[in-house]
């Protein structure tokens, strides 16, 4: 007799701990937090070729044994980095007047497909904004749209986290290209 008080001891304890693991609440899903800021810039990048330095805005600073210093190497450019010092317009039109530069570097690092790592800030001069925004990530050019982490800043964007997304807007050749910079900052001081 004691055995069988035992085992339903036993099966009423595993009864209430299976009712209990299945009452247990479903965790909510969070909802996406929303921008507290949102902006969007575009910048144009001038590459030196050996041709072009009156209006260059970057410059390959090194290259792989057998590239060179002003043309991008085959291979999807890989070993090739380029700093820049781009200006930063309101709209994707090169001439208009810029609100900031956008300063940087960008290093091809994969052989076998086309795609770069940037890390970079947009210092800003103008009157509506002050300060810096600082980015930097993985660059998957062939993308039609790339996100890269916003990782810091200064001024009006003290200590700003987001997203920014990239989208090539336009390019010539080898020579210039203009991305358009969606920005999504999610912690704003």
């Amino acid at each position: 007799m004691g055995r069988t008080n035992n085992f339903s001891s036993i099966a009423f304890f595993l009864l209430l701990l299976i009712l209990g693991c299945s009452a247990a609440p479903i965790p909510k899903l969070r909802a996406r937090p929303q921008p507290c800021k949102r902006m969007v810039f575009y910048f144009h990048d001038i590459i030196y070729n050996g041709h072009n330095s009156k209006n260059a805005t970057a410059a390959i600073v090194g290259s792989p044994a057998w590239g060179n210093r002003t043309i991008l190497t085959g291979q999807n450019h890989f070993g090739n980095m380029v700093v820049f010092d781009d200006p930063i317009t309101l709209d994707n039109n090169l001439h208009s007047t810029p609100v900031g530069r956008a300063q940087g570097f960008y290093l091809y690092d994969k052989k076998d497909i086309f795609t770069a790592w940037i890390g970079f800030s947009f210092v800003f001069n103008s009157t509506e904004h002050n300060g810096s925004i600082n980015f930097a990530g993985a660059d998957p050019l062939m993308n039609k749209t790339r996100d890269i982490s916003v990782i810091g800043g200064t001024g009006d964007f003290f200590m700003a986290r987001g997203i920014a997304t990239l989208s090539t807007d336009a390019f010539e050749g080898e020579v210039y290209f203009r991305l358009r910079v969606d920005i999504k900052l999610y912690e704003c001081w």
